[in-house]
């Protein structure tokens, strides 16, 4: 027994230490501190974990506004299920097609008359925003100042409070990740008859990867340790259910430095 565990510790000891990033933003992260912490990254890292020795991805908390910082300095190798047009443009990183899709929706409460036109004009609507977050509507300019004097928008820290916002008149719409909207509904399946929500989409997420030059594992090396997982089906195991597609990685665009102009 006591062979094993040493062989076990030796393992952990040769295996190169991956820092990934982890910011509170449910289904992806819930809660980011590493005794609470559960959610898809940590789903992910475990699998990523299983199937190799080389490398071992662990979770440091992170905050979404904090992220581009942590992994500039070095405190976090990779943030994932980001997208290069989020701040990124300027930061010594390498992006990688995680070859998974999200969107962003419109939410609103369902009332008589109401109907997807509604959703058509945002001008004179209150609107319920995740802060930090980048959004196509406005450019994906993130600055709280412009969201706020510009579109009228409250700027919170959770999507389930912007949504009960909008089920309690605070606000007329709402915007929600898809995943994030249907793990809510399944949740609080009460409310499924009480939201409008848009055939309109926002913007559609195609999640990377971003990785910090000098990193211990390489764009190329992580883009095929996830094609590991797509072929023998654990990425949709992991993300099917929350309506998170998983699609092929664009083979020509698996790992594009992302730096300055």
């Amino acid at each position: 027994m006591g062979a094993l565990l040493l062989s076990f510790a030796g393992l952990l000891c040769a295996a190169e230490v991956v820092k990934v990033g982890g910011a509170h933003f449910p289904p992806y992260v819930v809660k980011s501190n590493l005794q609470e912490s559960s959610g898809l990254l940590p789903q992910l890292l475990e699998a990523l974990n299983q199937q190799q020795s080389e490398y071992h991805f662990t979770m440091l908390p992170t905050a979404i506004v904090r992220r581009f910082g942590d992994l500039q300095r070095g405190r976090i190798d990779m943030a994932i299920f980001e997208n290069p047009q989020w701040g990124w443009q300027g930061i010594d990183a390498e992006a990688v097609d995680m070859g998974l899709e999200d969107a962003e929706l419109f939410v609103a409460r369902s009332e008589a008359l109401r109907d997807q036109h509604f959703f058509d004009e945002l001008a004179g609507k209150r609107l319920a925003l995740y802060r930090g977050y980048h959004y196509g509507f406005a450019q994906f300019n993130s600055d709280p100042e412009f969201l706020t004097t510009t579109f009228n928008a409250n700027l919170g820290h959770s999507h389930d409070s912007n949504l009960l916002m909008v089920l309690r008149g605070r606000a007329d719409i709402a915007l929600v990740t898809r995943s994030n909207l249907y793990d809510f509904l399944e949740r609080n399946r009460e409310y499924a008859r009480q939201l409008l929500i848009s055939e309109r989409i926002d913007q559609v997420y195609r999640h990377h990867a971003m990785i910090r030059s000098g990193a211990p594992i390489s764009a190329e090396r992580f883009a095929a340790l996830l094609e590991q997982l797509r072929a023998n089906g654990e990425l949709a195991r992991i993300f099917s259910p929350y309506r998170i597609a998983v699609t092929s990685a664009a083979a020509d665009s698996s790992a594009a430095e992302y730096a300055a102009d």
